[in-house]
């Protein structure tokens, strides 16, 4: 789930979900009708069309890929926020290498609203072309055989742990659940979940989405369950956590955004690090001195993920995507937009990775570990029954 996507991710900070991103329903009223794509053209070697090409050798080599791709001229995205993980000088510098327009759609929309584009716009030329989901999504997306089976250049540095064994979907960005507090406007900023239940905090803390919705807000409480004797397997106690938090007052029903950060509607903020970081250097000179940590008690990290429609309108071009995402200077962007990346590994090993970038990503004590696709799964439902019983 994204923000919900990095929505009101601090909207600006991410994808936000409720406010600003259509609702499932409203996508599909309104993209219930289009035309068809023309047929996709053979391309690459033995004559194996875009739409069936699992690997880069497919199309005869990058620079017959890079033609393909650009004989179609378009890329269609949804729910890349400008602001998010530095998509904005990825979707820039992906123009400037390659002759492919990308055409980006609602940019607060959050992982629920991708697959539904998916669904609703099958056979359409809008239909999203790429996707970047919540692992969950991305999980539930492949077993409804939504997603084109493909191998990137760097397949093999992806981690085993990372990836779909058939290619269908693998890890591109991560962070850390972090806790993003305005230190102008709050005389102590709190550092771990604890720290939130503090009466001084009252009408002061927010998520980015609603957690049914958003990657973020998901991690948000899942992160809460662990501080609060609760486990991969259990996020109940995260979701009675947050229901504490509403009850004492402190935490606040509206999605934190880069303007009701710098309004001063929402002091306090638990996001991605990546996004908490990033808006750091965006509140610069704006009067928002925004400080950020990763609570000790709660340490949660998760990744987004990327899949390719595998009714994609513009397949070549989706595939040079995920080509260039995963090449050094993708990653490194994402990098540079506090994200980290997940050949980060691989990349400090071969050297390819910037260490000026690398310098600046925040702090964090211990080795992440990550819930398994059933812990996923089950946490998953569990919000979907309880989470507004919890905080209404």
């Amino acid at each position: 789930m994204r923000r919900a996507r990095p929505r009101p991710r601090i909207r600006a900070n991410g994808r936000t979900v409720a406010a600003l991103a259509l609702t499932t329903a409203a996508l599909t009223v309104l993209t219930a009708c289009g035309a068809a794509p023309e047929e996709k053209a053979e391309t690459g070697a033995n004559g194996v069309k875009s739409a069936d090409a699992t690997s880069v050798a497919d199309f005869g080599g990058m620079e017959k890929l890079v033609a393909a791709a650009e004989k179609e001229g378009e890329l269609n995205v949804i729910a890349l926020p400008p602001d998010w993980a530095n998509y904005g000088e990825l979707i820039k510098t992906f123009q400037e290498k390659y002759k492919v327009k990308i055409k980006s759609e609602t940019p607060d929309a959050s992982s629920a609203d991708e697959i539904a584009a998916v669904k609703s716009r099958k056979g359409q030329k809008r239909a999203p072309d790429v996707l970047d989901l919540g692992i969950a999504f991305a999980r539930s997306g492949a077993a409804e055989n939504l997603f084109a089976p493909y191998k990137v250049t760097a397949w093999d540095k992806i981690p085993d742990s990372q990836k779909d064994a058939d290619g269908r979907w693998y890890n591109d960005y991560g962070g850390y659940v972090s806790i993003g507090c305005d230190a102008a406007r709050i005389t102590t900023c709190p550092e771990t979940f604890a720290d939130l239940l503090k009466p001084e905090y009252k009408g002061k803390v927010a998520l980015n989405g609603n957690p049914t919705k958003s990657g973020s807000a998901f991690g948000g409480v899942y992160a809460a369950a662990l501080a609060d004797k609760g486990s991969f397997g259990d996020i109940q106690p995260g979701i009675d956590y947050f229901g504490k938090l509403k009850k004492s007052g402190n935490f606040i029903p509206v999605e934190s955004t880069p303007a009701t950060v710098e309004k001063g509607e929402t002091p306090i903020s638990i996001d991605w690090d990546y996004l908490n970081a990033g808006y750091a250097d965006q509140f610069k000179g704006k009067g928002v001195d925004w400080k950020v940590s990763v609570p000790k008690d709660g340490v949660y990290a998760q990744y987004y993920s990327q899949a390719i429609n595998k009714d994609a309108p513009n397949p070549a071009a989706a595939r040079l995507w995920m080509e260039y995402l995963y090449s050094a200077e993708g990653q490194n962007l994402w990098l540079k937009g506090y994200a980290r990346p997940v050949l980060l590994p691989a990349m400090t090993e071969d050297g390819t990775a910037d260490k000026t970038f690398v310098a600046k990503l925040p702090a964090v004590e211990g080795t992440p570990a990550f819930p398994s696709s059933e812990e996923l799964d089950k946490a998953k439902a569990t919000l979907s029954e309880n989470w507004d019983k919890a905080v209404s």
